[in-house]
């Protein structure tokens, strides 16, 4: 097993290129540029319209490579499923759109490993937070009160996670 070295790009999902940053980074160690954007391409086809961050580990004298797909940001995921193209501007007045619930446990999810989060509840809890200060209404409402609805048990019936949980 030769020498490894590791870059990290971040990319819009699907949309890599041979272009920079990959191939003025990846190019001069010889590798298959074309094979290592199609491999990045494959694995972030379903991040498309978001910045997905990316690590290419390459043997330096195999030219074998491996890509490693990390998670979109919660902003990121966030406004993929509103469809829109960035945050409001001015949080608290103004609101970019609405997330239903079932859409914030879908990131809360997707986003789990990354979270602090020790159950699925606590991890939407924290994706609200985010919709509070990217100015997105859930449900309609203001997170902050679809917060205490969560606090209240109000979502159980989406939260309960797989068996196991002990009847929370």
């Amino acid at each position: 097993m030769g020498e490894k070295k590791s870059f990290k790009f971040l990319i819009e999902g699907g949309r890599a290129t041979a272009g920079p940053p990959i191939g003025p980074s990846l190019g001069p160690l010889g590798v298959n540029l074309p094979m290592v954007v199609a491999k990045i391409n494959e694995l972030t086809k379903d991040y498309a319209g978001m910045r997905v961050p990316v690590e290419v580990i390459i043997d330096v004298d195999t030219k074998e490579f491996e890509v490693k797909v990390g998670i979109p940001t919660t902003s990121a995921l966030i406004i993929k499923e509103l469809g829109a193209e960035k945050g409001s501007g001015a949080t608290g007045h103004e609101f970019i759109g609405s997330l239903t619930m079932e859409q914030v446990v879908r990131i809360a999810k997707i986003k789990r490993p990354q979270l602090l989060a020790k159950t699925l509840k606590a991890a939407v809890k924290e994706i609200l937070g985010t919709c509070v200060s990217m100015g997105v209404l859930v449900e309609g409402k203001h997170p902050k009160e679809v917060i205490k609805e969560v606090d209240e048990g109000l979502w159980d019936h989406l939260l309960s996670e797989e068996a196991g949980e002990g009847g929370e």
